[in-house]
């Protein structure tokens, strides 16, 4: 893709790493096509916020951006066949969203496109012809409540990080014009890591009855979803992403093979959760990914109450044995989710409080 002018506030090109050259155009959309979109249709510059000590401590896992082939197909897919409650989200000009809402904040947001001539910005235009009007994700968000801090802390360590945006005033679910915008976040000018990313903060809205029932309501899944885990970064180069994650301040990661996709790379710890670079290890499910899609966000970890229910669910949805496994965290299985989602969800067994490890002993 060519360089583009993002709406009078953004004027770059996108061009991959030299570690990631090889895996895709050398030049793409600065920005993530949803979240792109939300900027175009409603976002503006955002204020700063004081200076705060250690935000790479305060980050989190937040969410990833889920295409489907439609917004109904893949909804039915994760209510249907995986057990998932999804609820509504919006419709601006042809693109819906919808979401997956666990317990402890983390979400998956469906996307999907309800009518020919939808308007899509150009990274948009960009994850389509990466999907080639399939399934998949290729961005995911990390939460921090120190965005302004976060963004000057990657300034200063020789990344490209964008201007912060916000919600619009006119935003449906925020609280008014009077009050903070329900998000800020930024996205990076040059994608850092195999996938896009981007980090994002939310305001703390009004309690009122009405919301605390939705939300309460939005939690509760018939698999019994708890938590998203693990997000799992696919390239050709994992140690390439490890080096950049942890020039983020994202330490500590510890080698693996994961058998059930036929790949390897690292787990990088964050907040008690991970992140996984991957990548191929031979023949297998990563490979046949990597060849077919290129980089991209293969899976997801999510934490259930009862694995043994969440099992029989999955395995009633698609009619289909799914056998557990020792995952890379403790007991699991694997979702068979590739074909309907072009993303894998592994679920496991939520850990006891105080017992949670991030990522498992050296070479697991």
């Amino acid at each position: 893709m060519t360089c583009q002018v993002i709406a009078g506030h953004l004027r770059h090109g996108h061009r991959m790493g030299s570690d990631f050259a090889k895996e895709s155009c050398a030049v793409r959309s600065s920005l993530p096509g949803a979240l792109l979109f939300v900027l175009l249709a409603m976002g503006r510059p955002a204020p700063a916020a004081p200076l705060p000590s250690s935000p790479v401590e305060m980050d989190r896992l937040d969410h990833v951006l889920l295409w489907g082939r439609s917004i109904e197909e893949v909804t039915s897919v994760m209510t249907a066949r995986l057990g998932f409650q999804v609820v509504p989200g919006r419709n601006p000009d042809g693109v819906a969203n919808r979401y997956v809402r666990l317990a402890d904040g983390s979400y998956i947001e469906l996307l999907g496109i309800t009518r020919p001539g939808a308007a899509m910005d150009p990274g948009m235009l960009a994850d389509q012809a990466s999907l080639r009007g399939g399934a998949g994700s290729r961005t995911f968000g990390l939460r921090t409540p120190t965005l302004d801090a976060r963004r000057r802390q990657l300034l200063a360590a020789g990344f490209a990080p964008t201007d912060v945006f916000s919600a619009s005033a006119k935003d449906p679910d925020g609280d008014g014009p009077a009050y903070p915008p329900r998000w800020r976040l930024f996205a990076f000018q040059r994608d850092p890591l195999s996938s896009h990313l981007f980090f994002i903060d939310y305001a703390a809205l009004r309690a009122t009855p009405a919301r605390e029932a939705d939300l309460r309501a939005a939690r509760l899944h018939p698999n019994g979803a708890q938590a998203v885990t693990a997000f799992w970064l696919l390239s050709a180069d994992a140690e390439a992403n490890r080096k950049r994650l942890e020039r983020m301040g994202f330490g500590g990661a510890t080698p693996v093979r994961f058998p059930q996709v036929a790949a390897r790379g690292y787990c990088i710890p964050v907040d008690g959760k991970r992140l996984l670079a991957l990548q191929p290890d031979g023949a297998g499910i990563a490979a046949d990914a990597l060849r077919n899609g290129g980089p991209q966000v293969l899976g997801i970890d999510v934490a259930v109450a009862d694995l043994e229910l969440a099992r029989r669910r999955v395995a009633r949805g698609y009619e289909a044995d799914v056998a557990a496994n020792d995952g890379l965290f403790g007991p699991a299985f694997l979702a068979p989710s590739r074909e309907d989602l072009g993303m894998l969800v592994e679920f496991h067994a939520s850990q006891a409080t105080g017992q949670a490890t991030a990522c498992p002993a050296t070479g697991h």
